[in-house]
């Protein structure tokens, strides 16, 4: 399988344990794609953000924004005629749901400002695939990656994010979106739900879609 020849850069999108970086992954395994991938890990602010959100949220999301684009800066920057796709993780522009979210007036101000001037430099995906699912099969996912700093996320905060990511791709006009349901899939243990998605993917189908799938164990 593989991605129409047009499509340079796919990016996966979604909420705070949705599977979008376990997707990339898989697909950047069996299309044979450089993979573009955030590194949570990398963020000193993170840990403090989820422990006091109003005091950490602009360092957090200014560092997020600025490490995003210089990977993709980084990564179109460099030619690789043997693995001419690219899979990305996240898309540079979702940076502005967690600003509208987690930021006062005068930091998104300030965070509009710099954005602004990015997005002039910025590569945009040529399509994009938003992961959705309800808050409790988010939850239930959160859980079972077990990380530290997520622990204290409250369903209240992922139900207004969930609605922002709504928002925002339902109306996204930089790339085709297709949007996928997940709450009754299992694409990284069921091979048969992956083979599927990956499939539908790559169809690559043009404006806004909707993949509303059924797990192959039903």
């Amino acid at each position: 399988m593989k991605t129409p020849s047009n499509i340079r850069y796919l990016a996966i999108e979604g909420v705070i344990g949705v599977g979008k970086s376990s997707l990339a992954e898989l697909l950047g395994q069996r299309l044979d794609a450089t993979l573009l991938m955030e590194d949570f890990g990398q963020n000193p602010f993170l840990k403090s953000f989820y422990e006091n959100p109003e005091a950490w949220a602009f360092q957090t999301q200014l560092f997020f924004l600025l490490s995003r684009f210089q990977k993709l800066q980084d990564t179109f920057s460099q030619e690789d005629i043997f693995r001419p796709l690219v899979v990305s993780d996240y898309t540079i522009e979702k940076d502005r749901i967690f600003a509208v979210q987690n930021l006062s007036e005068h930091e998104l101000a300030l965070y509009d400002k710099v954005a602004a001037a990015l997005q002039q430099e910025v590569v945009k995906p040529d399509f994009v695939v938003y992961l959705q699912a309800s808050v409790p099969t988010l939850i239930e996912r959160i859980k079972q990656r077990d990380r530290e700093m997520e622990r204290k996320i409250e369903p209240s905060y992922l139900l207004a994010l969930s609605e922002q990511y709504n928002r925002h791709f339902l109306h996204y006009q930089d790339a085709p979106v297709m949007i996928v349901n997940t709450d009754n899939i299992d694409f990284v243990n069921n091979e048969m739900d992956l083979e599927n998605l990956i499939k539908e993917i790559c169809k690559c189908p043009l404006g806004l879609s909707f993949y509303a799938p059924q797990s192959s164990n039903r």
